[in-house]
């Protein structure tokens, strides 16, 4: 049986890069262990195990055993140290002045510990492995298999950084990315064997997918709209988007006039129809869709015309076209 583990540091909202390596993880080990590698006090933020916590459930990333945090683990690794007869192991510190055990020997010990036998993690871990063996072979325990995998890049073929736009599981969440489009990109990427560029569009593409995917009242649920106005939310890029269609047939515009009054007198005769048939209609006659929409919505631009006309009932539609044509006339 495969075990694994997955072991952020608490430093905020996950990366995606370590996104991926806990994708990875799940996929590969049939048992694991979230370990929250919380040694070092100079980067643990407050609130940062919450944090990874939220984005690893948001993505469903299971675990089956934890959150198991390295900071009440000290005197294990004070013991283990002991057996070097000091605080080094060649030129690498086991123990700060403070006696708290550092990354190498903390994660030694725990995968042994743990019978941890798979050690999936990125490309930048590839220089610990050899210094990590040697820490198993002085404790006289067996190593577990170490895989590594690429990490992402950003566009300057450089590490990912955390400050770069969809950066972070929560950017990503607060951008109205559904969560199973990003798990899906984790997951199109797989086991990568060398450095891959984030594809940002290519997650965007994915939320449109997702999206649609979505059952009328799932997404009326996540959007949090009635189901009513699901209509005008199919074809939002992400759900802050399908929120914002959704008022703009859930909110009444302000009263404004109109500058293409034949075209709205041309919809009243209409009104009713088959949504796509008034559309093709209102074009055959060289109508302005555009005055149409800002009539129903007061917007230039959201979602298909037809799809605003599915949502709202003939007496709305009919209401806001006179109030325009009120407007206008006044």
């Amino acid at each position: 049986m495969k075990r694994v583990r997955f072991a952020p540091s608490p430093t905020g909202s996950l990366h995606v890069g370590n996104a991926l390596s806990a994708v990875v993880n799940r996929r590969e080990g049939d048992w694991m262990l979230l370990r929250i590698d919380d040694t070092d006090p100079a980067r643990n933020v407050e609130g940062g195990e919450e944090a990874i916590l939220g984005d690893l459930e948001w993505l469903g990333v299971e675990w089956d055993e934890g959150p198991l945090r390295q900071s009440a683990r000290q005197e294990l690794y004070a013991a283990a140290a002991e057996r070097f007869g000091g605080d080094r192991f060649g030129r690498t510190t086991l123990l700060r002045e403070d006696g708290t055990a550092t990354y190498h020997l903390a994660s030694v010990v725990d995968d042994s510990e743990l019978g941890i036998t798979h050690v999936y993690r990125g490309n930048d871990h590839r220089p610990n492995e050899d210094l990590h063996r040697r820490i198993h072979e002085a404790l006289g325990t067996a190593p577990p298999e170490y895989v590594h995998h690429g990490l992402i890049l950003g566009e300057d073929g450089k590490k990912l950084s955390k400050r770069a736009e969809g950066a972070t599981v929560g950017a990503l969440r607060e951008d109205g990315l559904p969560a199973e489009a990003v798990r899906r990109y984790l997951e199109e990427l797989g086991l990568p064997r060398h450095d891959v560029h984030y594809d940002l569009p290519r997650l965007r593409r994915l939320s449109v997918e997702a999206i649609e995917a979505m059952s009328d009242e799932e997404l009326a649920e996540r959007v949090g709209v009635p189901a009513g106005a699901v209509p005008v939310a199919r074809g939002a890029r992400d759900l802050h988007e399908a929120r914002d269609y959704a008022q703009q047939v859930l909110e009444p515009p302000p009263p404004a006039p109109t500058d293409s009054p034949e075209t709205l007198e041309r919809f009243r005769e209409l009104a009713g129809g088959e949504p796509r048939a008034v559309v093709r209609e209102l074009k055959a006659v060289g109508g302005n869709l555009r005055a149409l929409r800002r009539a129903l919505t007061g917007r230039d631009r959201g979602p298909e015309l037809a799809a605003i006309l599915a949502a709202l009932s003939r007496e709305e539609a009919l209401r806001r076209v006179d109030q325009a044509l009120q407007h206008t006339h006044s």
